[in-house]
């Protein structure tokens, strides 16, 4: 996932905030969000006029922001002057919200138990803006070549097979709309990233599954299907690792039956469904 995407993101925020485009939501409190969300496993720590590129927020609105953060437990000093990271508030609030989701206890078992008989990272996630956030990452305890992402890690809508499976789920306005937003974002790139894209969410209204064949990392294949929860939020499954291992036919033949098994499982034990694929 490329900082520049992240960046233009993030600045797009605050040129539409800045034109008053969020006038139905609390824009000190959205600003207040969009500098925590600067931070990722790749920019641990950020400076005053780091965060003030990345979002379009005014240097002095910046320093006010994240000094409220800092009394609040959100952001700690890091060791470097005017330099700090996220603190232990937004630990607190993670674990909250990931105790709560139930679907992490009844996925856990058969995701642990495919990575360790088929050899790939298996992951669940959400949706959260643009992207894909890990809640739970299982891995085989014997491999070396799986996959690095862990809990939180975030994938790209459009190119990952997470994202597709995601978008395949959703009803056709909102996906529409989404599409919409991301063409927006993405700008002249979008032209090479729609097709594939596209073909990937048809594939996986047609069989219940989608790829990604090194698009979001060069030496990754994967493959995803949804999964909608009970109160209807879409989430997707994923399995992969090392490209030459996990070649598509594997994928297609070992690795979707198998990840298709546990969505029905996993919705079975929380009351939710999995599409039906639609072959016609």
């Amino acid at each position: 996932m490329s900082t520049d995407k992240n960046d233009s993101s993030l600045s797009a925020f605050g040129a539409a905030e800045s034109r008053g485009e969020r006038s139905d939501t609390v824009s000190a409190l959205e600003r207040g969000i969009s500098v925590l969300r600067c931070f990722s496993e790749e920019r641990p720590v950020l400076g005053h006029a780091d965060v003030a590129r990345m979002t379009g927020i005014p240097r002095p609105t910046v320093n006010r922001l994240v000094a409220t953060l800092l009394s609040m437990g959100m952001l700690k000093a890091a060791q470097a002057a005017d330099r700090f990271m996220l603190g232990p508030g937004v630990v607190s609030l993670a674990r909250v919200f990931l105790g709560s989701l139930d679907v992490r206890a009844a996925a856990r078992p058969s995701m642990q138990a495919m990575a360790e008989e088929v050899g790939a990272s298996v992951y669940l996630a959400v949706r959260d803006g643009m992207e894909m956030v890990l809640i739970e990452a299982c891995r085989p305890r014997s491999s070396m070549l799986s996959a690095r992402l862990d809990v939180g890690s975030r994938a790209p809508l459009p190119n990952s097979a997470l994202g597709r499976a995601y978008l395949s789920a959703l009803p056709e306005a909102q996906r529409n709309q989404l599409i919409d937003s991301m063409r927006l974002l993405r700008g002249p790139e979008w032209d090479s990233i729609a097709p594939p894209m596209t073909r990937a969410i048809g594939e996986a209204k047609r069989l219940g599954y989608c790829l990604s064949i090194g698009e979001f990392h060069r030496e990754i294949n994967s493959v995803s299907v949804p999964l909608i929860g009970p109160d209807g939020e879409v989430m997707a499954l994923n399995g992969g690792g090392a490209a030459f291992v996990f070649t598509e036919e594997r994928l297609r033949n070992e690795l979707a039956p198998r990840l298709h098994d546990i969505a029905l499982t996993i919705a079975r034990d929380i009351g939710g469904h999995v599409p039906t694929p639609s072959p016609g």
